[in-house]
């Protein structure tokens, strides 16, 4: 069992030592750990691993150390990072080497990668540069060590940003409960420290996870103002598409007396798209309501619990379902990915769709070419044959192509960029820094894009992509 324990750093020498003798001498193995004095300075962030009861007892004891804040240190800083065995109670050792030499820390940051050792970086407090020297020969007994960065070490970062305050005021304009709260404070930190350590400053991610959460706001009740356009296939289908300012777009297929939705945007826009469902399709509540979504990402998923059947691939039904029981989904296996689905689903107030909804359609199979036939799948006069690409933007990743009448769903293998509203734009920057890339394999999506539109016979087709108007397409 983990769980992510937010705590108030006390500025002084020991301070995180106390707090590692607690978890190692409950036999629980911290797996993360941020802390950023420039960021907060009493702020820390600690992921750990151990039986339900262990991480209760941690909680009564980490309560009870009664940490008092005190005057900040002004002086240099040396960055220096730790190879140490991702064992219970491992940095502990280091831990009292620094308390020894009365070194105070600025910084800490580690994770796990998956193998036997972490690579801790902390940022030591010195005023006698000279004991730095007899300090790393010291520590070099108990693990490898490196200096990083010596001169440079201590960074400058916009001391104005709190994480209480931060979290308060993102939260305030979302309507967010205090759970979720709670995990948007976390997965801000995550995001930061993951970022931090590919080079993004912490005042960029901040500003980006604020601009996200402002845009989302902004475009709720009267400002929800998505772009609709009406595709006529036949006397008999007709094709309705919406693009909200945020999230994905949803199309609407009417074809004879039957309907089909493609993907369903966020949560946090119900109510809205409620109404617009109302609007446009008189006899809403008394339609049999079915829908395909083209991939298990939250901007996709967000209203299926409003539909009586949900199509799927198998791997999307089963990264659904992963969800659905508490478990990481299929981006948050990726640690790139996760801080910033996680703040999505806190953002937009996302829940998982009942296993019981979906239905699968099409082969369980592994992909071994960048996109293969699994399936069919049938609406009214359209005949789609339906395809699974091999995960480069997300795995499950589906399309569908009606080649008597031309039409692709392509979700988000292919995206519109070349036509979007102006809103669409600005949402869409945001997603690319908080998770370095949308794609899960940008190299290999683009394979993927490439084979797909190889697939279109000769002809005009009409091309619906996950985000974007569409786009007419001449073979």
């Amino acid at each position: 069992m983990n769980k992510t324990f937010v705590t108030k750093m006390p500025n002084h020498i020991g301070a995180f030592l106390k707090a590692s003798r607690c978890f190692a001498g409950l036999g629980i193995n911290i797996t993360r750990v941020s802390y950023n004095k420039a960021v907060d300075s009493h702020m820390l962030f600690i992921d750990a691993e151990g039986t339900e009861s262990q991480l209760e007892k941690a909680t009564e004891e980490l309560a009870a150390i009664g940490y008092l804040q005190s005057e900040e240190d002004s002086r240099s800083v040396v960055l220096m990072e730790f190879k140490l065995r991702d064992v219970p109670g491992s940095v502990t050792s280091v831990l009292e080497l620094i308390s020894d030499f009365n070194f105070n820390i600025t910084y800490i940051s580690s994770q796990e990668n998956g193998t036997e050792y972490q690579l801790f970086k902390m940022g030591l407090v010195v005023s006698d540069h000279d004991r730095i020297k007899e300090f790393v020969e010291e520590a070099k007994k108990l693990c490898e060590v490196r200096l990083i960065d010596y001169n440079h070490a201590d960074k400058v970062y916009d001391n104005s940003l709190f994480y209480n305050t931060f979290v308060e005021e993102i939260s305030s304009a979302m309507d967010i409960s205090a759970d979720f709260r709670d995990e948007l404070m976390i997965n801000t930190n995550l995001a930061m420290q993951m970022l931090d350590e590919t080079g993004v400053s912490p005042y960029r991610t901040f500003d980006s996870i604020s601009r996200f959460a402002e845009l989302l706001a902004l475009s709720r009740d009267s400002n929800f103002e998505p772009r609709i356009t009406v595709h006529y296939i036949s006397d008999q289908t007709v094709i309705t598409l919406i693009e909200p300012p945020c999230g994905s777009n949803t199309a609407i297929i009417r074809s004879g007396d039957d309907y089909l939705f493609i993907d369903s945007g966020y949560a946090c826009y119900e109510k809205e798209m409620v109404s617009l469902f109302r609007r446009l399709i008189p006899d809403y509540g008394n339609i049999r309501k079915e829908i395909f979504v083209t991939h298990a990402d939250l901007d996709h998923c967000g209203l299926l619990d409003l539909f009586d059947k949900v199509y799927a691939s198998a791997a999307s039904a089963r990264c659904m379902k992963l969800e659905y029981d508490g478990e990481n989904g299929y981006r948050e296996i990726n640690p790139l990915h996760k801080p910033y689905v996680r703040i999505c689903k806190a953002l937009t107030s996302y829940k998982p769709v009942s296993p019981d909804k979906v239905e699968i359609v099409g082969e369980d199979r592994k992909i071994n070419s960048p996109i293969e036939r699994t399936g069919s799948l049938d609406i009214g006069e359209l005949h789609f044959e339906l395809y699974e690409g091999s995960g480069g933007h997300l795995g499950g990743e589906s399309v569908l192509i009606d080649r008597q009448h031309r039409i692709a769903f392509t979700g988000d293998i292919f995206i519109n960029l070349k036509d979007m509203t102006v809103r669409q734009s600005e949402y869409n920057k945001y997603a690319p820094i908080l998770m370095t890339s949308v794609d899960t394999d940008k190299a290999l999506c683009a394979v993927e894009r490439a084979a797909l539109f190889s697939l279109l016979d000769k002809g005009t087709w009409q091309i619906f992509g996950g985000h974007g108007g569409k786009k007419e397409h001449t073979v």
